[in-house]
């Protein structure tokens, strides 16, 4: 797996072009303090939304395969950082919200457990560093998240 990131120029500050392997293409930027000005999300960001959406898809697959009838599934994923440099994930909260028909406490329960125990290897590799931690809500499709 590569990605290759390719430098914007002095005029856009501190700003990166992203190229996957996949072929996606996201601008990171740093914040204004740095001399970011804004064009896309900061690295440590990715890094939080790169564990929700490596934990995310482990679960709903895992759903899926146990036929929960899942409608949606929202993820909400907060750190905390260390105030000295390097500035590493010291905790991170993942909240799951998961709407359907009929869902077992168990599967979801069991389907969490799962992606951070067994497969998710985005959680594993921040886990060596920050204090996880996780919740979830189950919903059905006719309430709305807050």
């Amino acid at each position: 797996m590569k990605v290759k990131l390719t430098y914007q120029g002095e005029a856009n500050g501190v700003s990166w072009s992203a190229e996957t392997d996949s072929g996606h293409r996201l601008i990171i930027d740093g914040s204004p303090a740095l001399g970011g000005q804004n064009l896309g999300p900061r690295p440590m960001e990715l890094m939080l939304a790169g564990t929700a959406g490596c934990t995310a898809m482990d679960v709903i697959s895992i759903l899926r395969k146990q036929r929960q009838d899942v409608r949606d599934c929202v993820i909400e994923i907060s750190g905390e950082r260390r105030e000295e440099p390097p500035t590493v994930f010291t905790s991170i909260h993942i909240h799951f919200i998961v709407t359907g028909f009929e869902l077992s406490e168990r599967a979801v329960e069991r389907a969490i457990e799962l992606s951070h125990t067994k497969y998710c290897p985005a959680y594993t590799m921040m886990s060596e560093t920050a204090e996880m931690s996780s919740s979830y809500e189950l919903l059905s499709p006719h309430e709305r998240p807050e």
